[in-house]
């Protein structure tokens, strides 16, 4: 299928969030209090290349729970059509967009053009949140360990709680994104 074909498969972001059941509150809290910078110049070139994107989420994610509210606001300053796709009802479109080559991460935005070319991917973390991750996983016990699965849960909490609360991580996210596609 084309990326223009995916796009009109999805779903609007807001069927997406009513389908929601792990992560609703958590994404709409985080859509409610992001304020979005007065960054007009950054607004109007995006809006001037008239993209679209496609998103490939899933409502257990904490990451997407974080980065959609982000861009579903970066989308409503740019006039930027969204449409989402569940990773797990369509991998072959993921398996196109892999991190490391390998790994189905998400979310994934596919940026495209009105005629359905790829402009720009982003996902699935801004860097300062991969380095956050990363410390935190470096944390853990070995997976042999007796206690690993007790320490990882605390770890994902953690985490969740952070992605949640934190202003500064949705700042990195918006950063991230504008990087992106600018």
């Amino acid at each position: 299928m084309t990326l223009n074909e995916w796009y009109e498969k999805g779903m609007s972001p807001d069927a997406y969030i009513e389908s929601m059941e792990k992560h609703k509150k958590s994404l709409l809290h985080i859509y409610d209090h992001f304020t979005i910078p007065a960054d007009e110049a950054f607004f109007q070139k995006v809006k001037d290349k008239q993209l679209r994107v496609l998103v490939l989420t899933e409502d257990w994610c904490g990451d997407a729970m974080l980065n959609v509210p982000i861009l579903l606001r970066i989308a409503e300053q740019t006039n930027m059509g969204v449409s989402v796709l569940l990773r797990d009802e369509n991998l072959e479109l993921m398996d196109q967009y892999l991190t490391n080559g390998k790994s189905r991460s998400i979310p994934i935005f596919v940026f495209i053009d009105e005629n359905g070319n790829k402009v720009a991917k982003w996902g699935p973390r801004a860097e300062k949140i991969q380095s956050f991750i990363n410390d935190s996983r470096a944390n853990l016990p070995n997976e042999d360990a007796y206690d690993y699965k007790e320490k990882l849960n605390e770890m994902l909490f953690f985490m969740t709680k952070s992605f949640r609360d934190n202003t500064d991580f949705w700042d990195e996210v918006y950063q991230s994104i504008k990087k992106t596609i600018q």
